[in-house]
């Protein structure tokens, strides 16, 4: 029972959250809400016309009075349909207009969070939250809070009109509104469980899809399609039958609703025909109170929906609230912002491990001079992506410290610390759009000359130059109309074109041909003494210049030096891995 209790509390509360959204909105929330308070009058009086419509005027041969009664109802009717539409059109703006700010938010929330949230997160979970979740609240406006509060004044005032044209039928119609909540109650945490089924399979579609859709070079390299056919069958199907089972209870409620309709409508009849042989129940009440009965039946029936479609708002309002309650976000505290680099970057005992107990980097200490060039190899996961991600604060560390010019780089603000570095990665993501959007990244402070200038110092531009439509070339999502080599030669100027002061390379010329990589290769060596630069690589080769190169071997520095140092070291790691490279032979 506490554990309902304290349910149905957090219920309220996140309802209160929700409705908090409109705050920026309050004329048009109070101007909807001030149409349900008007609309439950002029709706329930419009059948208490009728019966006087009949007692008054035709029993009594007033034919003005009828003209002059004929002529209100027309009138109420045409301003309640009105009234009516307004209250739709409205609460559906306000529903689309708060959910369009609250797109925006949860947006700019998710380009803010760690990138461990992402590491541990599938990328089609997140879309259902920022999607299908956010659509969903919109239902609370246009179909739950405020059509609630309109459907239980409208039922008020109609049982008001009721009592007050016969309460012996009114008596009589009570009778059979127990069945109707208890069928109302049932129907309304049935299709609520069925509701949280969908929502629930749906996020599992949508990670599944992303994830094989994403991947489907690899299925289909590998011949994999009907296995995974076989795992989407089974999603599919346990989507397809959650929303089956809201649509069985659906399909149950409705006929039981009219059901119950049919026996008050002959239980009124029954009695109200007898009521007025013995003149206890005047015939215009007999006539309206069918009327009253379809216009109490309709709200009750639909406020049973109207809370089903609440709590469906309110389940993906809770994902999507407990998204924007989730502060795994980098603390940016940082006051440098406004100072010259130099590039003196110093890891000092750094230690880090993703999921703080299985540590990636153990007392990793090394320093970088401005303007000279660390280069970081080492065996596959030993530790020298997880370098750079620390460097540019996209993890925070466990221990040790990490300095730039020797402030510690918590004291920048993230966004100048980020200005700052320029990463290029093995794994290029260009997005769907030009050359120079990809390049730019909607920058409006980078001009074309700068990009062209860019491309033209790593020998890019002409390259780009062949391409169709040059610089305005369109690029598909992924890069997927492009080489390797062209994708990462784009990435390459979009590094150089915001003017690093520290420069990272990522693998950045494993996965480019030779004479591609000749000429990123020219240009790195040309811009090294302009800049400090960290270079990753398996290719030894590309390496051998670099002023220190730091061996990474399980998480720890191993060893650091220059080529010819490590290479006189007697069984040093850099040594084995540089004579297993070049002489195809494994060394002791």
């Amino acid at each position: 029972m506490t554990k309902e209790k304290n349910k149905n509390s957090f219920d309220l509360h996140l309802l209160k959250r929700v409705i908090q959204l409109t705050t920026p909105y309050k004329s048009l929330f109070y101007y909807t809400i001030f149409l349900a308070i008007v609309l439950a009058p002029i709706t329930a009086i419009r059948p208490y016309i009728i019966k006087e419509m009949v007692d008054v005027n035709i029993f009594q041969n007033d034919i003005s009075g009828l003209k002059t009664m004929a002529l209100l109802y027309v009138g109420i009717t045409l301003l309640n349909t009105w009234m009516r539409y307004s209250l739709i059109y409205k609460t559906s703006v306000l529903g689309q207009t708060v959910i369009k700010d609250l797109r925006v938010k949860v947006f700019k929330h998710i380009s803010n969070l760690k990138l461990r949230f992402f590491d541990q997160t599938p990328i089609g979970t997140v879309t259902t939250r920022t999607i299908n979740d956010v659509e969903a609240i919109k239902r609370i406006f246009e179909q739950g809070s405020i059509t609630i509060v309109a459907d239980i004044l409208s039922i008020i005032m109609v049982l008001a009109m009721m009592f007050y044209a016969s309460w012996k039928l009114t008596i009589i119609f009570l009778l059979t509104v127990p069945l109707l909540i208890i069928a109302s109650y049932i129907f309304k945490e049935k299709v609520k469980e069925a509701y949280q089924k969908v929502r629930t399979q749906i996020s599992a579609m949508n990670a599944f899809l992303q994830e094989r859709i994403t991947g489907m070079r690899v299925i289909q390299i590998f011949n994999a399609q009907d296995q995974e056919m076989e795992k989407f069958k089974s999603i599919n199907r346990k989507y397809t039958q959650a929303n089956l089972d809201s649509i069985f209870y659906y399909a149950v409620f409705f006929p039981v609703v009219e059901l119950i309709n049919a026996l008050a409508l002959a239980l009124l009849v029954f009695w109200g025909t007898k009521g007025i042989w013995n003149a206890s129940i005047s015939p215009g009440a007999v006539i309206a109170f069918p009327l009253f009965l379809n216009m109490i039946f309709r709200p009750i029936r639909n406020l049973a929906n109207r809370f089903n479609e609440l709590q469906m708002g309110l389940v993906a309002a809770e994902r999507v609230y407990n998204l924007l309650d989730d502060q795994s976000h980098i603390v940016d505290s940082g006051v440098i912002d406004n100072i010259q680099i130099h590039g003196e970057v110093e890891f000092k005992n750094v230690d880090f491990a993703y999921d703080d107990e299985n540590f990636v980097l153990k007392d990793v200490s090394f320093k970088i001079e401005p303007g000279t060039t660390l280069a970081i190899c080492g065996s596959t996961g030993s530790g020298k992506t997880t370098i750079i991600n620390l460097l540019g604060r996209y993890y925070n560390i466990n221990g040790g410290e990490i300095l730039v010019d020797g402030n510690n780089i918590d004291q920048y603000s993230l966004e100048f610390l980020r200005e700052k570095l320029a990463l290029v990665l093995q794994d290029v993501f260009l997005f769907d759009g030009s050359v120079f959007e990809n390049i730019k990244l909607r920058d409006q402070s980078i001009s074309d000359e700068q990009v062209i200038e860019a491309a033209k110092q790593i020998g890019a531009h002409e390259y780009i130059m062949n391409m169709p439509n040059q610089y305005n070339f369109h690029i598909t999502e992924r890069g997927n109309n492009l080489s390797m080599g062209q994708r990462q030669l784009i990435s390459f100027v979009r590094a150089l074109v915001v003017n690093p002061n520290i420069l990272i390379l990522d693998e950045a010329t494993s996965s480019v041909d030779t004479e591609t990589e000749a000429t990123i290769q020219y240009a790195i060596e040309k811009l090294i003494d302009k800049r400090s630069s960290i270079i990753i690589a398996h290719r030894l080769s590309t390496i051998r210049h670099a002023d220190k190169i730091l061996v990474m071997d399980q998480g720890k520095v191993a060893e650091i030096g220059t080529h010819n140092e490590l290479m006189e070291i007697k069984d040093g790691l850099y040594k084995a891995l540089y004579d297993l490279q070049f002489d195809g032979e494994p060394v002791a």
